[in-house]
């Protein structure tokens, strides 16, 4: 597993959290970075004069360019320090995993043989290289306020003629976790650009931006999928910074992270249910089973 140089954007987005309130280890796992790293660039910032109780527009450009150029390091083989240490230690580390031991079981027993290493870093390791794999237990959790989260992911909903020929029309489906209230945007592409589109047109019809958004694992959003450390998009991460929400993506193969939205992904693109009798191809938004649709 290589070497994950912790992007411009990256920075800014855990410095934003950070000043939001959000605590290390949240910040960590939502921008994808190890605690130590996350720890690191803030520490940074404190030096460069930044105040925890001041806003955002503490963090300019330049800001942020001085706090990067204090902490990113020179790793010429691609890793750090820790997977270095890890490396050596392998042999055991896979023969615990055999043995059912969990990531932090084999860190405390890492750490009495001296081997002190952050726990993401471990859990990458585990995972890459030992054969680590994921518990399939379910963990029952309670819709969260209204207004707060929504889930967001595309659904096929047929064939569209787009002047002369025929198009493979894609809706783009954000739901409201606590409502279940739905917004379909029409689209005949899944690209960044098309993601936004469908955004802007559900804060209008929403009334209001969502502070948490839960999308799938779409290349649109997340460039590099991964359950541990997942690396978002530059241009949707400007893009969540300037709307002010944050991103909390799905893990890879884990629908029942976004449970709200893709139950309905089927029912959207369905013949029967939904696209041959209510598509609505002038235009025109239609409300629907609490759903409202449209096309650009």
């Amino acid at each position: 597993m290589a070497f994950r140089e912790v992007s411009v954007v990256q920075v800014k987005e855990l410095l934003r959290r950070w000043l939001g309130g959000e605590g290390e280890r949240p910040v960590a796992k939502a921008v994808g970075v190890a605690r130590t790293t996350a720890r690191g660039y803030m520490a940074a910032a404190v030096e460069l004069g930044v105040d925890r109780s001041g806003g955002v527009e503490q963090l300019s450009d330049e800001l942020i360019g001085q706090v990067c150029e204090r902490v990113q390091p020179h790793r010429l083989d691609g890793h750090g320090q820790s997977w270095r240490a890890l490396l050596a230690e392998e042999a055991q580390i896979t023969e615990w995993v055999n043995d059912g031991l969990t990531v932090v079981k084999i860190g405390v027993l890492l750490g009495r043989r001296g081997v002190e290493v952050p726990h993401r870093t471990l859990a990458r390791f585990a995972v890459e290289r030992c054969g680590a794999g994921r518990r399939t237990t379910t963990v029952r959790v309670d819709d969260p306020p209204p207004g707060r989260e929504c889930q967001v992911d595309f659904g096929r909903l047929g064939l569209v003629s787009d002047g002369g020929r025929r198009r493979v029309c894609q809706a783009l489906i954000v739901t409201a976790c606590a409502s279940r209230h739905q917004f379909v945007w029409p689209t005949f592409s899944q690209t960044t650009e098309a993601v936004i589109a469908g955004l802007e047109a559900a804060w209008r019809y929403f009334g209001g931006v969502f502070p948490v958004v839960i999308p799938d694992s779409m290349t649109a959003i997340v460039t590099d999928a991964d359950n541990v450390a997942p690396r978002f998009n530059d241009t949707f991460l400007e893009y969540a910074q300037s709307r002010g929400f944050v991103i909390d993506a799905a893990r890879v193969g884990k629908p029942r992270d976004k449970a709200c939205v893709s139950h309905c992904t089927s029912w959207v693109g369905s013949d029967d249910d939904y696209f041959a009798r209510f598509f609505v191809p002038g235009g025109r938004p239609m409300a629907l089973r609490g759903m409202t649709a449209g096309i650009s």
